[in-house]
């Protein structure tokens, strides 16, 4: 990293933009830490010895970016956050990363692919667990069976609890459904219609689909057509997830959202130190073209441990100048074997 190259972590005070600030430190970088209230960034920043910046992203984004390189964007739900800061990295001609798993912003910001390659920037979405592990799996799998046509991938975390964050995130989307992608496009599906028995590494288990994000960025780093996401889902899980479908009206309509994310923003918080340091996330991956089938797994950190670290290797190769102009998966930008470079990272090929 050279002297005069800058980051901004923006929703540096929340559970995972601390995580993502710390682990940034720890690595030797010195990034702005920037959100919405200022008491909060303050005192992180006076923890951290950093700079700080309080901008809200319903007021103009790009004066607060004009000296910064990358911008780490940790501050969900990203349906309603990704736009203004896009837009502003894109005016300002700087690199953007975020942590998002939503495939409508996944999809969204691919399509400034062109406006990004033209301003020289990289728009890297989906930098940490949501979905580099996953992605780097699928890419893999190409490389393994590069005319495969359909490509399943599934993951474990071990009943691991989640941040306000990625609940809130996902509230936004409830009451729509279920996704995977047939023949190049994106279909929604109701929860629990798509079910496999799956083995990430830990025993068989019944698996749902799941809206994942690899549902939009594995066709992008590997184009193959027909794609599904599952997770682990109980037998009650399955009644819930009918439940849900036949609540869809009602659970997508945004002041029932609201409440609920009211609630969590007061009552959850995340895993502990303890619980990051001691989990771990299994994936499975299979790549088939009907004839022939390659499967591979990887095992990786605790999710949320992974997600602080990848965005920091992220990050450093961004501010030493690694970095490709336009839209880009973790992997199109930096191989399949990206997620190695994490720290307790393994692939395994089963065939």
């Amino acid at each position: 990293m050279s002297d005069d190259t800058t980051a901004l972590i923006y929703g540096a005070y929340g559970y995972t933009g601390k995580l993502v600030a710390r682990t940034a430190v720890e690595a030797g970088l010195e990034p702005i830490l920037a959100g919405r209230r200022e008491q909060p960034l303050r005192n992180l920043a006076a923890e951290l010895g950093l700079e700080y910046r309080a901008f809200s992203l319903d007021d103009p984004v790009a004066p607060h970016l004009t000296d910064v390189d990358v911008v780490a964007h940790c501050a969900g739900p990203f349906v309603d956050t990704y736009r203004p800061m896009v837009d502003a990295c894109l005016a300002t001609e700087t690199h953007y990363l975020d942590i998002t798993g939503e495939i409508p912003v996944l999809e969204a910001i691919k399509a400034y692919d062109d406006l990004a390659a033209d301003a020289g920037v990289m728009f890297l979405p989906g930098a940490g667990f949501d979905v580099v592990p996953s992605d780097c799996l699928a890419a893999h799998l190409h490389e393994r069976l590069p005319d495969a046509t359909e490509l399943t991938l599934a993951f474990d975390v071990g009943g691991m609890e989640a941040s306000a964050g990625t609940m809130k995130t996902m509230v936004e989307g409830l009451g729509e459904g279920s996704a995977v992608r047939e023949n190049g496009r994106i279909t929604s599906v109701p929860f629990g219609e798509h079910t496999r028995t799956i083995d990430t590494g830990e025993g068989p288990q019944t698996m749902a689909a799941f809206p994942w994000g690899d549902v939009s960025t594995a066709h992008h780093s590997t184009g193959i057509p027909n794609i599904g996401v599952y997770v682990p889902v109980s037998e009650r899980g399955q009644q819930v997830m009918r439940a849900m479908d036949l609540l869809g009206p009602v659970l997508s309509a945004k002041p029932v959202k609201r409440v609920l994310q009211w609630g969590i923003e007061r009552t959850v918080d995340g895993p502990d130190d303890n619980e990051r340091e001691s989990g771990s996330t299994s994936f499975y991956g299979e790549a088939t073209t009907g004839e022939e089938t390659v499967r591979s797994r990887v095992r990786t950190p605790e999710s949320y441990q992974f997600t602080a670290e990848s965005v920091v290797e992220i990050l450093d190769r961004v501010l030493a100048g690694d970095a490709v102009p336009g839209y880009q998966t973790p992997s199109s930008a930096y191989g399949s074997e990206f997620v190695l470079a994490i720290d307790g990272c393994s692939f395994e090929d089963l065939d």
